[in-house]
């Protein structure tokens, strides 16, 4: 039996957009107001992509950084691997541009659709195959530009979503004595696809059939089923993934950014007081895949994270799909 090589992150990086959108912004669109949407999701704010930049420009900005903290070349690369439902095109992967446009020349390079719990899937693929010893550096990526899937008409979905990328340089440990991976949870559950869904567009329903219309291009959701099972997903995964640690030992908790009152809820049962998780769903809203990364590199660069201590990151999403892995710094 092969011995499994203990994992590390060796660093992380993030980039988001330049141009804010305000709750104001929103207001001046559609029926809110700045008071309604932050008592309702906790956001206040979130980033736009411009009208040049797609999915894969900023992958690489967030790629480039962690890449340069980590103080390895894109050349020493292995792999690439992108969680994104915002890919640049249908084909190729986001993750080939990547590689491209950084001149990682002996990287493999694929995506992996698991929507917000884009991340988490592309992080745990990168363990498994620097675990197994296929792979040595491995570069994970979550990216999104979903304000290019939203209709602003709408005031209940448009005001949650933002853009953004996040990364991480996935090692062995011995090669970074940094987070160590300790454990990780995946799942899903196909039967509840319609929560969280882009109707047409794909080959059910391609832009030249009868089925497509334009107008359901866009992010649908069904708010309070969503709320249900992200309370009880988080929960559930932060439980599964401490399975034999004590929770004191927890000093951090990195959850997708979906909304305060499910993350207040999911802490709330798990006895989990606030001052121990990241929260930065005021600044940029809901960016999906990129959520989990770019919420722990800001935990990173702001001291939020205490040597020592577990480290949770933990996410769900359209699918539906769920993630968690454990980490301690």
């Amino acid at each position: 039996m092969t011995q499994l090589v203990r994992v590390g992150i060796a660093s992380t990086g993030s980039f988001l957009p330049e141009t804010v959108m305000s709750n104001d912004d929103f207001a001046r669109i559609v029926d809110t107001s700045d008071e309604w949407i932050t008592q309702r999701t906790g956001i206040r704010e979130r980033r736009f992509v411009a009208d040049e930049q797609s999915t894969s420009d900023l992958c690489v900005e967030a790629a480039r950084m962690a890449l340069e903290r980590a103080g390895i070349g894109p050349e020493d690369l292995d792999l690439i691997i992108v969680g994104t439902l915002t890919a640049d095109y249908l084909m190729p992967s986001a993750a080939c541009l990547v590689q491209d446009r950084l001149g990682a020349k002996n990287a493999g390079a694929f995506d992996v659709a698991a929507a917000c719990t884009g991340f988490l899937t592309a992080l745990q693929t990168a363990e498994a195959f620097v675990a197994s010893g296929r792979k040595r550096r491995v570069l994970a990526i979550g990216a999104e530009s979903l304000s290019r899937f939203v209709d602003m008409t709408d005031r209940t979905s448009c005001i949650l979503f933002g853009d953004g990328a996040g990364a991480a340089v996935v090692t062995p440990w011995e090669d970074c004595e940094q987070a160590e991976i300790l454990a990780a949870r995946m799942g899903a559950d196909g039967s509840g696809y319609d929560f969280i869904t882009i109707p047409t567009g794909g080959s059910k329903a391609p832009p030249h059939s009868p089925q497509y219309v334009k107008d359901d291009h866009f992010i649908q959701l069904k708010g309070r089923e969503v709320y249900r099972f992200a309370v009880g997903k988080m929960v559930e995964m932060i439980q599964s993934v401490l399975e034999g640690h004590d929770a004191d030992e927890v000093g951090l908790v990195v959850p997708h950014q979906v909304n305060k009152r499910i993350i207040d809820a999911s802490l709330d049962r798990l006895g989990i007081d606030e001052e121990r998780c990241m929260v930065n769903i005021d600044k940029y809203g809901n960016t999906s895949a990129a959520s989990v990364p770019i919420a722990l590199d800001e935990a990173l660069e702001t001291g939020r994270i205490e040597k020592g201590k577990l480290v949770v990151l933990v996410a769900f999403g359209a699918g539906l799909t769920w993630g968690a892995s454990l980490l301690r710094w």
